[in-house]
């Protein structure tokens, strides 16, 4: 549809974003970093996005939301925002992964590696071909492990190291910006066809938080 309308938001990092699509015309963009506080910023956040548009909860047609990988608490608060949203409005809801958006804008010239950092000296990746269709699926592995094993022939890299990585690679390097990640979640949300699966968190390794080494209490 020429004015259907996607509202878009995502907390997978260090931030709260979202942004505002009418058919293909970013009407509002707002990105705040954060570390913490992305559960009571949302809400409000997206109430003033519609408001600087002019809009109500009413006229939006689909929501788009990002999965991640990313921040486990961040992407959960995403999520169950977006499933209730769309339970509420009677709308879809579609789940966008973090590399995807990433490898979004760069991909629709040449073929793009996407990098997001993993913390612990790890990284997530996917490779898209020219176009936006992905060649692999999403993998967690080190930065020696993308030199070694990454095709010959990837012309970008996009985010996390992308300048050092390009460099090793024989690619170009491309900054990953949070405005671009969220404008990017909103024109993918609003191009995917929806279907009965509902946005789900993209996990791709244990939380950090580990189970008490001591042994539980006996109850009597």
């Amino acid at each position: 549809m020429a004015d259907q309308l996607t509202l878009a938001f995502d907390t997978s990092a260090a931030h709260c974003a979202a942004a505002l699509l009418s058919g293909d015309t970013v009407l509002v963009s707002r990105v705040e970093e954060m570390q913490k506080g992305q559960a009571e910023r949302l809400m409000p956040l997206l109430e003033e996005v519609l408001s600087e548009a002019g809009k109500k909860w009413s006229d939006l047609d689909r929501i788009g939301v990002g999965i991640g990988p990313g921040n486990f608490t961040g992407i959960r608060i995403s999520v169950s925002a977006a499933r209730g949203l769309a339970l509420s409005l009677g709308i879809p809801a579609i789940g966008v992964s973090a590399l995807e958006a990433m490898a979004f804008t760069p991909a629709q010239n040449r073929q793009t590696l996407a990098v997001l950092d993993a913390r612990q000296g790890n990284v997530y990746t996917q490779l898209f071909a020219e176009g936006g269709q992905a060649l692999d699926t999403p993998m967690l592995r080190t930065e020696d492990e993308i030199r070694l094993g990454s095709p010959q022939g990837t012309s970008y890299i996009v985010g996390h190291n992308s300048t050092s990585l390009a460099a090793r690679l024989g690619a170009d390097a491309v900054e990953a910006r949070a405005k671009d990640l969220i404008t990017a979640i909103a024109r993918i949300g609003a191009a995917r066809a929806p279907d009965d699966t509902r946005p789900a968190p993209l996990y791709l390794r244990p939380a950090d938080a580990a189970p008490p080494k001591d042994p539980a209490p006996v109850i009597l």
